[in-house]
């Protein structure tokens, strides 16, 4: 059965207002978005029901961060529990700029997953290398390590409520752009990493998306990558341009 194709907008600590929130979300609530795309969009937590209730009903909402308790002393955080009770069905984790910013390690990336999964959530887990670890020839190595956190806790079963999120960490926000080649080869090394360390049939459905810099200029050519299941895009999904990444498969 094939994949069906993925596309995330992760808005990061944007915008700064409600009135800027509402006019992305007019953009999307009046585009003409492909049908056969999934399309999640992850606001600041403080937006997230309010744009749950405004969004047309195609858009799913996602969180940008969960913890891996389901409530108690853990002040700033949000549980499973609360997102699930809340009906947000996604939460991004593992993402880079939680990885170096606050010192998220893969080990409490995979617990969280693991909590967010049991917790009925479906989970963006984001890998990654840096520039010098690229340069070095030690993506496939650096990605492999942070994923293999995350298969040393999971259920074969679990992993049909994940979407993989490669997002090399020298693409983010730089403007910066993998190759369609390199994106290609990273997102097979990945779904061979899959076959050998889950199963062959984990392999075969698991969406990798790419992100890093995706913009409408170079998305229809990445979408043609027969390993690249979608985009999770930054900056760019918070213009009018997320229109056109959501439909790059369309022709």
């Amino acid at each position: 059965m094939p994949r069906q194709f993925f596309v995330g907008g992760n808005f990061k600590m944007n915008p700064i207002s409600r009135g800027q929130k509402e006019s992305i979300i007019s953009v999307l609530n009046s585009a003409d978005l492909d049908s056969t795309t999934e399309i999640v969009i992850a606001p600041p937590a403080l937006y997230l029901i309010p744009l749950k209730d405004t969004v047309r009903s195609e858009l799913q909402v996602s969180a940008q961060n969960c913890y891996y308790k389901d409530s108690g002393a853990f002040t700033g955080e949000i549980s499973p529990a609360q997102l699930v009770d809340a009906n947000i069905p996604y939460v991004i984790l593992g993402h880079s700029e939680r990885r170096t910013l606050f010192h998220e390690t893969s080990e409490f990336v995979a617990q969280k997953t693991k909590a967010a999964l049991n917790a009925t959530l479906k989970v963006i887990l984001c890998v990654g290398e840096t520039l010098p670890e690229r340069e070095t020839g030690q993506t496939a190595a650096v990605v492999q390590k942070q994923l293999q956190a995350v298969v040393d806790v999971l259920q074969e079963s679990d992993w049909s409520g994940v979407v993989i999120a490669y997002e090399p960490v020298w693409a983010i926000g730089t403007g910066k752009v993998a190759t369609s080649a390199q994106a290609q080869e990273a997102h097979l090394d990945i779904r061979t990493f899959l076959s050998h360390a889950v199963s062959p049939a984990v392999a075969e459905n698991t969406r990798i998306i790419y992100g890093g810099s995706v913009t409408a200029a170079n998305c229809k050519e990445l979408s043609t990558q027969l390993d690249v299941d979608g985009f999770l895009v930054g900056g760019a999904s918070l213009k009018p341009e997320f229109v056109n990444i959501i439909n790059a498969r369309r022709n």
